[in-house]
């Protein structure tokens, strides 16, 4: 596989090494010993799987006593995914990286804690796929806008996505509890 390091130390994109032929493919989404030789040494408690509709966004989420890093992928479809620097004593505190992850190219993102997460589906729909090194902790759910001007994350989407009430009422960075 191939780790890929973006303008956020921590987030990294990953792809796997994808072995096909005229019958499909195969590729490993996750291999404990291959992650950590590469630097990514990792364990995970609760893996998560949804599916959206075109036009859904969901985030941006994260964890504040108990954060979740979350190796995330899609297997049906494509997103466009996002991780936002959620640590004020961070110099990219508010800065944010994007990529499409999808069934076609197969690259996952790996979301350290201490980064809130979103993805908007561009398909029809969308199956996505998420590892988690926390449990999901409902006291301690948090969210930020995810149309913050502060952050100004380049949504490539037409028109007002679909969200969930919460998401709805998701503070500013500004007002939001965040890391240290």
């Amino acid at each position: 596989m191939n780790v890929i390091d973006t303008p956020l130390p921590g987030v990294k994109l990953i792809e796997p090494k994808v072995f096909g032929d005229d019958r499909g493919f195969f590729l490993e989404s996750w291999n404990a010993a291959a992650f950590a030789a590469a630097g990514l040494d990792l364990n995970f408690v609760q893996d998560n799987h949804s599916r959206s509709a075109k036009g859904v966004l969901r985030g941006l989420h994260y964890q504040i006593v108990e954060p979740q890093g979350k190796l995330v992928r899609v297997t049906a479809g494509a997103v466009f995914d996002v991780a936002v620097d959620i640590r004020r004593s961070s110099p990219h505190f508010g800065q944010w990286v994007g990529y499409e992850l999808s069934e076609a190219n197969k690259l996952m993102l790996w979301v350290p804690p201490g980064f809130a997460h979103g993805f908007a589906v561009l398909s029809d729909s969308a199956d996505f796929l998420y590892k988690c090194t926390t449990l999901y902790a409902p006291a301690h759910d948090r969210g930020i806008a995810w149309n913050d001007p502060a952050i100004g994350i380049d949504w490539p989407i037409d028109g007002a996505p679909l969200l969930s009430g919460k998401d709805a009422a998701a503070p500013l960075l500004a007002d939001a509890e965040v890391f240290a």
